[in-house]
């Protein structure tokens, strides 16, 4: 399996711009898969420079329903005009991060290539997508300020509209998230992957009291798990100095232009 990297918050590649959000090229030996937009037409630029075709993606997969991991739609449906899209259920509810609009363009809800999914969907033999909806979790630390707005009130996001796509192959499990909001403990216990690429959401941890504390918790129990992680987009720089100093090779940051074969 190789996995590109199509748009990221970083860069070291000069060629390749970064932007806050979120999009992977994900090849395995039988699917081409584009998992998540990012924000907008960067993530098909980048796929340009790289010598990808998006065309040739047999399916897309967006992990919720957050203008970074989705706001690409239009531009993938231009660039792509066969390849469903599997996208929860729940992605186009009105999303808000406090008072700002944060969720994906409603327009889109009702296009022909859109696939939603359940708590599960089987997409190939050894490909599915899980929500992990009703699984016994821990405390989520970096969701504050993440919001739903239902009958015009603001209430907490319970990410029904998160999705991890699960991919079995070469003996291993791996596992991609978009920012993981339901918890990197709760994902890692439920999933048991022996690879984990995707954000973390702890970004927000350097602002609160308890970050520190947080972060410790975090670190040993991803210590104590036998999973490789590749993390990026929302971890945030201090969160994930904080990780790799205790996780050493167990943990790597992936940017923009990078590429993880498995």
């Amino acid at each position: 399996m190789k996995i590109t990297v199509l748009s990221e918050n970083t860069s070291q590649n000069k060629t390749l711009h970064a932007e806050h959000g979120l999009s992977l090229y994900i090849e395995t030996t039988y699917k081409k898969i584009v998992f998540d937009t990012g924000q907008g037409t960067l993530f098909a630029e980048n796929a340009d420079k790289l010598g990808i075709d998006l065309s040739q993606a047999d399916f897309a997969v967006i992990s919720h329903g957050h203008y970074d991991h989705g706001g690409g739609l239009h531009t993938f449906i231009s660039r792509n005009s066969h390849a469903p899209i599997y996208i929860s259920q729940y992605a186009f509810l009105p999303y808000y991060s406090g008072d700002r609009y944060i969720g994906l363009d409603p327009s889109l809800a009702s296009h022909p290539q859109l696939v939603f999914t359940g708590n599960q969907t089987q997409l190939e033999d050894t490909i599915q997508l899980t929500t992990c909806f009703g699984m016994p979790s821990v405390s989520v630390p970096g969701n504050i300020g993440m919001k739903q707005k239902k009958n015009g009130k603001f209430v907490p996001d319970p990410f029904l509209h998160e999705q991890y796509l699960l991919i079995q192959e070469d003996g291993k499990r791996i596992v991609f998230g978009g920012c993981t909001h339901k918890g990197i403990i709760n994902v890692i216990r439920w999933l048991h992957p022996d690879i984990y690429i995707g954000g973390f959401h702890l970004k927000s941890l350097n602002l609160q009291d308890n970050g520190t504390v947080e972060l410790e918790k975090i670190a040993k129990f991803l210590q104590h798990s036998q999973t490789r992680y590749f993390t990026c987009h929302c971890t945030g720089e201090w969160s994930y100095a904080f990780l790799k100093q205790q996780m050493s090779d167990q943990l790597s940051a992936i940017h923009c232009g990078d590429r993880i074969e498995i």
